[in-house]
């Protein structure tokens, strides 16, 4: 592919007369080439997710804490399915990492994903929506066990309680990386939610080795506050070790840096990585990129329908325009858009129409340069 390339670029280059002219169309050629070229590994949990609405009392009656996220055994997954009988439910293929590898796929990037599933109806069913949404599929099928679920819970203020029962993910073992697929990429990329278990644990830091070895790309969404109060000084040191982006929403670098001031919390993020990026909600972002912080404005609706997947939709926006070429500023915009977009419907994924739209809007409002 890259000599087809080489060659096109070279013709292109002799038949155009201007200097001028010949720089930006090369360049423009090289960019897309970077494009059709560009490839993220993701380690993450598929799980199939189970999203339904429900009031503040079902909330105290679960005994659970609005808008955070757990993890559950059986007994108590069968207790909130009990509950919820009889409800509007919606089903889908989800889980943070998966969420982020399907809407980067569906923007062109290529993606590769790793993780478990059971050998069940549900796994059969996650692999065919991979496959649909073409995904590299590194899936590993545990036959001990049952593809995992999360259990979305939305109340009216379209904030979301998810209860995950992690199933077959729990069984991922750094023997489930396969070295030579994963290292086809450019960029690795993982969330928080990876440290709970010790097998998917050693699977990351494995992988984490590897790109780092090899000069690639690492990127790190936090994902969970509950995970940075676990786990908050291991973050710090794989941020600081091995990260080149590394993401948070405002209650998460909160926790990180014991800081309740955003912008102080980018600030400090971008002490221990090179770009780091601190979400605040309505209120935008902010991106500290080699210390320098910029402030990023949000897009889209002002009363969100669901904000489940927001941040994994934030960080496809953003490695998609980092990994075309655009500037950091122009990534930021597209994550935000795109995030905005997400939560002005119900569930963590794109429909293919609307994709055209959107990556329409994207490369009018925020072209390749």
């Amino acid at each position: 592919m890259w000599k087809k390339c080489e060659k096109l670029i070279f013709s292109v280059f002799f038949h155009i007369s201007g200097s001028k002219e010949k720089s930006i169309i090369v360049k423009r050629l090289f960019k897309l080439y970077n494009l059709y070229m560009a490839c993220v590994y993701g380690i993450g949990n598929p799980l199939i997710d189970y999203i339904c609405s429900v009031t503040e009392k079902d909330l105290a009656d679960l005994n659970l804490s609005k808008g955070t996220m757990l993890l559950i055994d059986s007994d108590k997954q069968n207790e909130i399915v009990e509950h919820t009988k009889g409800r509007d439910i919606i089903y889908s293929c989800g889980g943070s990492c998966p969420n982020t590898m399907v809407t980067l796929s569906s923007l062109g990037v290529k993606t590769i994903l790793a993780g478990s599933i059971g050998d069940d109806d549900l796994g059969r069913e996650y692999r065919l929506r991979l496959k649909e949404s073409n995904v590299v599929d590194q899936l590993v099928t545990k036959k001990e066990s049952v593809t995992g679920t999360s259990i979305i819970l939305l109340t009216n203020d379209k904030e979301r309680t998810m209860n995950t029962y992690l199933g077959a993910n729990r069984l991922f073992t750094p023997e489930d990386v396969v070295e030579e697929s994963a290292l086809q990429a450019d960029l690795f990329y993982f969330t928080g939610y990876m440290w709970d278990t010790d097998n998917q644990k050693k699977s990351v830091l494995k992988t984490l080795k590897l790109f780092k070895d090899k000069g690639k790309k690492i990127a790190f969404d936090v994902a969970d506050p509950f995970a940075v109060g676990r786990y908050r000084q291991t973050f710090q040191e794989l941020i600081a070790d091995y990260c080149d982006i590394v993401f948070a929403n405002s209650e998460e670098a909160r926790y990180l840096m014991d800081n309740y001031d955003p912008y102080e919390c980018c600030r400090s993020l971008g002490k221990l990585c090179p770009i780091a990026i601190v979400k605040n909600g309505k209120k935008g972002s902010f991106i500290s990129n080699n210390r320098v912080i910029t402030q990023i404005p949000s897009y889209g609706t002002s009363i969100p329908v669901d904000t489940t997947g927001a941040g994994d939709t934030y960080a496809s926006g953003f490695l998609y325009g980092y990994l075309t070429g655009r500037d950091l500023v122009s990534s930021c915009n597209i994550a935000s858009y795109l995030a905005g977009e997400i939560i002005a419907r119900i569930g963590a994924q794109f429909d293919k129409d609307s994709i055209v739209k959107l990556k329409a809007f994207i490369d009018k409002n925020f072209p390749m340069k």
